[in-house]
């Protein structure tokens, strides 16, 4: 049982360590020392505070000092660093910023959560007043002061993950002109691209102005506030630049003490949160831990896994035999009225990982779509080719985002496969879900294609086509003047057993509606009647998502016609 325990940084993961540690024990002595003034905050909350979604700034404080002092009889010091750390000796230098004093305190077990810290690009002009990060409570404040104060009517977000579109949205309702740059070519990198095409279409159709592919490259002051250099165009005029890059384990000090860093710099941890040292443990932001899919080692800096981190830290101290089960990486983001969410693997890593996968898109409802108001869900599942096993999944619309992708994020925690999403048994009644829920779709098509059923293509077999196939669009006659794939050739379903004798045998057929549930249909029927035919997965509405993902040029204006989103109704 250990005399005293002492927690390195404070929020997610090591105010939960810390609480844990004295609900196990009320002997120990706990001290719990954050370097900044608040020790457990809703970091998350944060673009939310800013864009007045969340007035009451109190609001995003979680626990402070006294409280937790009170509660938990901690001895929680503020303003105080650890500097360095003496694992012979098992002590900690402090600094005291408060006095300007350093000190020392031995420990019996350490826990380090110093979280992670946003990465600044070296590059010149970086220390302009108006470049700022978002990362604490300090760093809003910072950004409403000077929202404030200089009343900017331009600014600049520098990447496009969590913090850039949420920070995007929120200067936007701040009334704040936005253009959100990003290095790759699209933004939330946690999906694939031709589901961020999505996204796309949501920032522009809200006037936020991408510049994908491109980069900032420095920073000049001028009169009206600041200009920002870029790899590719002119520069931009901002009186605002929110960076939002990404951001690193803060590894100093594990690796001043020796601590082993992983290959993706942050500190390794076993299945206990335990360092190279076993009286040190690390949890949280700072960590590298072992995907649940892939079981390589990542970096997911993510509050819940941090949260559990703490508490299965704080179990092994006083014995018990918690372990963390890996992660997975499920996340969501909101878009303006969209939302998007994501678990697992995403296609582009399962390839770089040349792990053996399959997909499948879906287009469904989020709720019956005789109810009032239901509004569609894109759907992409990653599983198994052979087993089933799901592997990933991405979702992306208005509503039921959360709920879906929770499914599958549990699904594939519990080792399910497609064969079980058939059999799922989900809450329906109309106004929050189908009898047939999107989730059960996604079952039947993948057992279908792994049962041979209904064999399924992707896009690129339709780019990739030659002389031997053909494509069939079974959707009907109007929707096929509105639009179809180039080539193609007109047979709605309900003519298709009287006008088979159109079709040439001799020829593959790829065979699609607007989402791939007629198209399924008319494949069983061309199959029973000899036909070689594929069914195009996602169909009409996946193939625009995909085309419009992997044009040359990113920075085109998306018309309107091009909106794969629409109703159940019509595929």
């Amino acid at each position: 049982m250990p005399k005293k325990i002492i927690v390195v940084g404070g929020v997610a993961g090591g105010a939960s360590a810390a609480a844990r540690a004295r609900r196990l024990s009320e002997d120990t002595e706990i001290i719990l020392i954050e370097r900044d003034e608040y020790i457990s905050f809703a970091n998350c909350g944060l673009p939310y505070h800013i864009g007045g979604t969340i007035t009451d700034r109190q609001r995003l404080l979680v626990q402070t000092p006294s409280k937790m002092q009170q509660r938990f009889n901690i001895d929680v010091r503020i303003r105080q660093e650890v500097i360095s750390i003496d694992r012979a000796k098992k002590n900690i230098t402090i600094f005291d910023k408060n006095t300007e004093h350093k000190y020392t305190e031995n420990y019996d077990r350490l826990i380090l959560s110093p979280g992670a810290t946003p990465f600044v690009p070296p590059i010149p002009g970086i220390d302009h007043p108006a470049i700022m990060t978002l990362r604490n409570m300090h760093d809003m404040d910072q950004i409403n002061a000077w929202i404030s104060e200089q009343k900017p009517k331009k600014a600049v977000v520098i990447g496009g993950g969590y913090i850039g579109l949420e920070m995007s949205e929120a200067l936007h309702q701040r009334s704040i002109a936005v253009t959100l740059i990003e290095m790759a070519p699209q933004v939330m990198n946690a999906l694939d691209p031709e589901m961020a095409t999505l996204l796309h279409q949501e920032l522009t159709e809200k006037g936020v102005k991408l510049q994908l592919n491109n980069a900032a490259t420095g920073f000049e002051p001028i009169e009206q506030g600041i200009q920002v250099l870029l790899k590719h165009g002119n520069p931009i005029q901002a009186e605002l630049v929110i960076l939002a890059i990404g951001v690193k384990p803060e590894n100093q000090l594990a690796k001043k003490c020796g601590l082993d860093i992983g290959r993706c710099g942050g500190v390794v941890v076993n299945e206990y949160m335990q360092t190279s040292d076993p009286n040190i443990y690390a949890v949280g932001d700072v960590v590298e831990v072992n995907h649940l899919v892939s079981h390589q080692q990542t970096l997911l800096p993510l509050a819940g896994p941090a949260n559990r981190q703490g508490r299965i830290a704080a179990d092994h101290i006083f014995g018990r035999n918690s372990r963390y089960q890996q992660s997975q990486g499920t996340g969501i983001c909101k878009i303006f009225d969209l939302t998007a969410a994501m678990t697992g693997m995403n296609e582009k890593a399962l390839r770089a990982s040349q792990m053996e996968y399959e997909k499948i898109y879906l287009n469904d409802n989020d709720h019956a779509g005789y109810y009032p108001g239901a509004t569609p869900i894109e759907l992409k599942v990653l599983f198994h080719p052979k087993t089933g096993q799901l592997l990933g999944a991405q979702a992306v619309g208005n509503k039921g985002i959360d709920k879906r992708i929770d499914v599958l994020a549990l699904a594939i925690r519990a080792q399910l496969t497609v064969f079980d999403l058939e059999h799922a048994e989900l809450a329906y009644a109309p106004p929050y879900g189908s009898a047939k829920d999107i989730i059960n779709y996604a079952g039947f098509v993948a057992v279908n294609w792994i049962r041979g059923d209904s064999l399924l293509c992707h896009v690129q077999d339709v780019l990739d086509k030659d002389e031997q196939t053909m494509l069939l669009d079974i959707r009907t006659k109007t929707e096929y003047k509105n639009g179809t794939i180039p080539n193609a050739i007109n047979i709605p379903l309900n003519k298709l057993r009287e006008q088979i004798d159109q079709l040439d045998k001799s020829k593959k057929i790829i065979v699609f509606c607007k989402s791939g549930l007629r198209a399924h249909i008319a494949c069983r029927i061309l199959m029973q009647k000899g036909f070689d035919c594929r069914n195009l997965s996602g169909g009409y509405g996946t193939y625009m998502l995909v085309t419009e993902a992997y044009q040359k040029d990113p920075n085109k204006p998306i018309p309107p016609a091009t909106k794969a989103m629409a109703s159940k109704s019509a595929g």
